[in-house]
């Protein structure tokens, strides 16, 4: 009977080993944090600057705004491989990896067929279904790889889901929606990130 519950204890350590193995471990609480800080500021910028605010279904998008996104989501992108790459070289892995290609796979599913959907909302001329539907589709990549690292990106994934369902009913406010989700969620994220794993 010992016997039998010491290869039990066996194969549950050899399980959590190779579920620890098979996750990407490299995120960085500080990405998530300036990744909020970023969109912030972009809100702000195209607010402001661009005196941007959508107020119907039907609202124009201007080419400053889309370029200001673009570059946001370049940005954002280049500050968490920084950071990854650092957490790498500090645990002596590779930020290039099989983990680190399975969770950019996962990712870039929902994230395209989004980025597809908001050109053609574009083309339709429904300018103002983009801001929640980048919120949703947005969700929907962190849910799927939440499997592959942390708990918190699910839960981030989640509320930003919800937050984008939300600003389809209210999108006179989908800009405040979008800060929220893209910006105060990824400040929050990026702390309960590094709090609790020291990241």
């Amino acid at each position: 009977m010992k016997k039998e519950n010491d290869y039990t204890k066996d194969l549950s350590e050899i399980r959590s080993m190779m579920e620890r193995s098979s996750k990407f471990k490299l995120l960085s609480g500080w990405a998530g944090i300036f990744a909020g800080l970023y969109a912030l500021a972009a809100t702000y910028l195209v607010s402001t600057t661009f005196d941007f605010n959508p107020d119907s279904l039907s609202a124009v998008i201007p080419n400053e705004v889309i370029y200001s996104a673009f570059s946001l989501f370049l940005i954002a992108a280049i500050t968490a491989f920084y950071f990854s790459k650092k957490n790498a070289e500090k645990n002596g892995e590779k930020a290039w990896s099989a983990n680190s290609r399975r969770i950019l796979f996962t990712m870039s599913i929902p994230l395209l067929s989004g980025g597809i959907l908001i050109f053609s909302l574009l083309n339709l001329q429904l300018g103002g279904l983009t801001l929640p539907v980048s919120l949703i589709f947005y969700g929907l990549a962190l849910i799927s790889a939440g499997k592959l690292t942390y708990t918190e990106v699910s839960w981030m994934g989640l509320a930003q889901l919800i937050l984008g369902l939300l600003s389809t009913f209210f999108i006179e406010f989908s800009l405040y929606f979008w800060a929220t989700g893209f910006g105060l969620v990824h400040i929050i994220y990026g702390l309960i990130l590094y709090v609790r794993h020291k990241l």
